[in-house]
This record gives structure tokens, sequence and C-alpha cells, in this order.
């Protein structure tokens, strides 16, 4: 079996150098996978998104350490009657009042709450973890999904010279049928039988320029980049090393990110149940108050009164009402959380195994597409030669030529299945070179 596809690589060759003068003379006319996944990273909205909620993330931290710290306020209030509030006394001395103040200030501090204020803290952490989790997820999607655009416009191009070495064919064999027309050695049936095909090819053609620029948009406005029908892929499909000697096969579950999420999950239930159970448990606080009183013109005025307090809250009722069925329910959903990650770790090791297999197929898809080339040129040279010698007729010939490019086709279809079911395994097996939500950040900040 031949591996090296030095045949395919030498029928490409006239192209690389078309490709190569594109490159030359219109640098702005070509686009890599790695400029392709580096536009698409920085303008996704799916990763903007994510490092949105990051940030979101970090603000509720902040918030829920805020329980840490007394909470102070100030009060301050006058009430002015347009009839006194008390007539004035003579004997006693006292004017008549008709308007009073207050001022106060309080500073109160939980010092226990059954754990509530240290829980809802890590419960902020974990949201903020499962936040960079889900914006790294977003990360590898967006790269799996550039690389399957991209590798489908790369293979369109690559059928498209599929079509192009046919036309070739078909002009040659056509001037040869005129050729022989003309010296009267066919009927003219076979050179319009040529003409059939040739146009079969022509409106194949067609399809592929059409399909490539939709592929060219599709992949434009994913990315971000500048819509161009005259942009050219310039990774091409090469020869692919086996699996099995790329990488060391191994399903790491642990480092998937839907199992980090689920077991984030499983954390945040726990967390949230502790609180719950919080609600039942007494509740103690202590502060300080300082406050004045007293009227504006009269000079009735007291001094500043400081004075401490505590208090203590025991919720009696907790401990039968509906606090009590608020615990049971977050039990549950703590039991539910830990159900669905052995649900998930399954469906990861299913999904892994899955995608390596698909891998392993597609190479094997590579070396049977490249030996069914190779059988389809040996045939159409043979059948070229006989027909030449008048050994058989026309519609042989045209079949064997139907039969290598279905085969090149299928080549070219291969080659691009292999790179996308190689991504897909990495990106499912956590293995896909993506950049840290930080990188991404600095190159938004430049």
């Amino acid at each position: 079996m031949n591996t090296n596809f030095s045949t395919y690589l030498k029928k490409l060759g006239i192209f690389a150098l078309f490709t190569a003068a594109i490159t030359a003379n219109a640098q702005e006319n070509y686009i890599t996978l790695e400029k392709a996944k580096k536009a698409a990273l920085q303008y996704s909205h799916d990763i903007k998104n994510g490092n949105l909620r990051i940030e979101k993330a970090n603000a509720q931290k902040q918030e829920a350490l805020a329980n840490y710290f007394p909470t102070v306020e100030a009060l301050g209030g006058t009430v002015y009657a347009f009839n006194n509030f008390i007539d004035p006394i003579t004997l006693l001395g006292i004017p008549e009042i008709d308007n009073v103040y207050l001022a106060s200030a309080t500073a109160s501090e939980v010092v226990f709450a059954g754990g509530k204020v240290r829980n809802a803290n890590k419960l902020a952490e974990v949201q903020v973890s499962a936040n960079q989790i889900r914006a790294e997820q977003s990360v590898d999607s967006v790269i799996l999904t550039t690389e399957k655009k991209y590798w489908q416009l790369v293979q369109l191009q690559e059928q498209q010279k599929v079509i192009t070495a046919a036309k070739t064919y078909f002009a040659e064999l056509l001037k040869q049928q005129n050729d022989l027309l003309d010296a009267g050695l066919i009927a003219k049936n076979q050179l319009l039988q040529v003409k059939v095909n040739q146009s079969k090819i022509l409106l194949k053609e067609s399809k592929l320029s059409n399909m490539r620029k939709l592929a060219l948009l599709d992949l434009a406005l994913y990315t971000g980049l500048d819509y161009d029908t005259t942009t050219v892929a310039i990774d091409t499909l090469h020869q692919i090393v086996p699996p099995e000697l790329k990488y060391d096969h191994t399903v790491n579950v642990a480092e998937n990110k839907n199992y980090r999420l689920l077991d984030e999950q499983i954390e945040a239930s726990k967390l949230q149940t502790k609180m719950a159970e919080a609600n039942q448990l007494p509740q103690i606080s202590v502060g300080v108050n300082a406050s004045k009183y007293g009227t504006f013109n009269v000079g009735l005025d007291s001094d500043i009164q400081p004075l401490a307090f505590g208090l203590v809250r025991i919720p009696i009722s907790a401990w039968w009402g509906k606090e009590k069925q608020q615990i049971k329910q977050r039990k549950i959903e703590e039991r539910i959380a830990i159900n669905q990650l052995k649900k998930g770790q399954d469906q990861i090791t299913v999904g892994i195994t899955k995608s390596w297999y698909d891998l392993l197929d597609a190479y094997k898809q590579i070396e049977y597409a490249e030996d069914n080339l190779e059988y389809a040129e040996e045939n159409l040279e043979v059948q070229r030669d006989n027909y030449n010698s008048g050994l058989n007729n026309l519609s042989d010939l045209l079949d064997a030529q139907r039969l290598q490019q279905e085969a090149e086709t299928e080549l070219v279809t291969a080659f691009a299945n292999y790179e996308i079911k190689e991504t897909v395994y990495l990106y499912r097996n956590n293995q896909l070179d993506a950049p840290t939500i930080e990188e991404l950040s600095e190159v938004e900040k430049e």
C-alpha cells in the first residue's frame, strides 16, 4: 500500500505553484488556519460574553466578601409642626416646641450565622471557577468550529483542482475526437459523448465555485475577516501520520471541561445545603450606636448618646417549618448532582472513545481512498492505451475517467474528514492547542 501520497502530491504541484504566485502577488488574498483561528478568537461574541460572565462572577464574589465587614448606616430626620408640639409652660421654663431633629449612626456585625457567610463566599468562588470553565469551553468551541469551516473550504478548493484536471483531460480528448472525426475514423456520436461528459464537468465546476464562495462567506462571517471571493486557503491537505504513532490515547475524563463543570455543580449544591441548614441555627450580632436629638431654635439638645448592643435571633419555627423542607430539597438536589456527574462521566468516556475510533476509521479511509485512486489511474491509463489501439470503445474510456475522477474526489474528502475528526478528538479529550482566557484578555488589551 502506498502511504507517501507522492503520486497525489505531484498532481498538486501545478496548483501549489499557482497558490505561491497568488501569495507573492496578492498577500491580502490568502488565509491560513492559524490566521482564521486567531481572528475567530478575537471576534467571537461567545468568548466576549464568557469574559463578561467571569467579570460578573468576580463582582458577586466581592459582594459576598463584603458580608465579613460591619454594616454601617446613618439616620437623620427632622419634623416641623405648623402648630406647636408642646405649648410653653412658663412655670417650668419650657418654651414652645414646634420642631425636633434626630441624628443617629449605627455599626453592626454578625458574629455568628451558622456558617452562612463563610459558605456564601465559598459558593461565590465556585461560581467564578464554573464561569472560567465555561469561558474555556467557548474558546475550544470556537477553535473546533473554525477548523471545521476552514477544512470544508479547503476540501472544496481541492475538489476544484480535480475538476480542473478533468477539464484538461476532456479538452485533450475532445481535440483527439475532432481530429478522428475529420479523418473519418469515428462517428459523430462519439464526439457528442465527449461533449456531454465535458458539459457535466463544467456544471460541477460551476457548482463547486458557488459552494466555495458560500463556504468562504461562512468562514468570513464567523471569524470577522473580510469576505473576498479571491481569497485562497493556504493550508492544504497533506500527508497524515497514523494516529497510533501521533497520540498516546488515554481517556482522561477528569480533565474534560464538562466533567469539571459537573464536579463544580456538586460542590455548589453542597454549599447551598449548608446555607439552608444555617437558617435553623441562631444568629448572633453585635453593634454600637450613637445618637443625638433636640430642637433647632430653643436650645433643648441632648448630648451624643453612645451605646453598645447585642442581638440573638433563634429561629424556633424553622425547626419544623418551611426551612426544614428547604433543607430536604437541597439534599435531594445534591444527590441529583452526584448522579448527573456519574452519568456525565459515562457519556464523556463513550464520547472520547468514539472520537478515537472515528479518527482511526478516518485514517483507514485515506489509505483505502489512496489505493482506489492508484487502481483507478492505472485503469484509466490502460483503457486509454487500449482505446488508442482500437481494442475497446469510447464508453469504456469515459467510464474509466469517471472512476478516476471519483477516486480522486474521495481521497480529497478522506483527507478533509480526517482533519475534522482529529480536531473533534482533541476537543473531546481536552488536548486542543488553545490560548487561556488570560492570554486572550491580554491580546484584547493590545
